[in-house]
């Protein structure tokens, strides 16, 4: 599991529908770069992280599921031992960012179906290809209300905008919680 010298090792795993920017996120988040072309994720992919966390060292592992259908039947296999979840939904005013929003309830239920009660982070993305003053956040509201998701943050892989700031929100979580457990 943790290799030596590392204090906390996680599993985080990334879900949403097809093109609404998971890989794009990560890339960001753990090397700070955006590629502007889409290549589709087969099945899964993952990246690696590190970070300390008052001298722990934390080691993350982020899982890029496929969004799209066709890999519905290996989803499951992929979200074992999952302890944290990020759920991805593009923010666009097109018919991507209309149906992200509709299967973020399905991703939410698939995810805690296999995994249980483990937090999960809901990331609106793109939010730099819509006006801000025109998002109305009422429907998020209610969604975030129903399920009981741990933060939600509008974000963009392209600039950067919160995405340190919503990754952390996860990391920060599963610190607190494992240093917890094993004091």
């Amino acid at each position: 599991m943790s290799e030596k010298g590392d204090k906390f090792t996680f599993k985080v795993t990334v879900i949403g529908d097809g093109a609404v920017g998971k890989t794009s996120l990560i890339k960001k988040f753990t090397k700070g770069n955006f590629q502007e072309e889409y290549i589709q994720t087969i099945g899964a992919q993952f990246s690696k992280y590190m970070e300390e966390i008052n001298k722990d060292r934390c080691k993350l592992f982020f899982w890029d599921i496929a969004g799209q259908d066709t890999f519905h039947f290996l989803r499951p296999a992929f979200y074992k031992a999952s302890v944290a979840a990020i759920i991805v939904y593009s923010l666009e005013e097109n018919d991507l960012g209309k149906e992200s929003f509709k299967h973020v309830t399905k991703w939410y239920n698939e995810i805690t179906k296999f995994c249980g009660d483990i937090p999960i982070v809901l990331f609106g993305n793109k939010v730099d290809l819509v006006d801000e003053k025109e998002l109305t956040d009422e429907k998020i509201s209610k969604l975030i209300e129903k399920k009981d998701f741990l933060g939600y943050y509008k974000t963009s892989a392209k600039t950067g905008q919160g995405v340190h700031e919503a990754f952390q929100a996860i990391i920060k979580e599963l610190y607190s919680k494992y240093k917890t457990i094993s004091s």
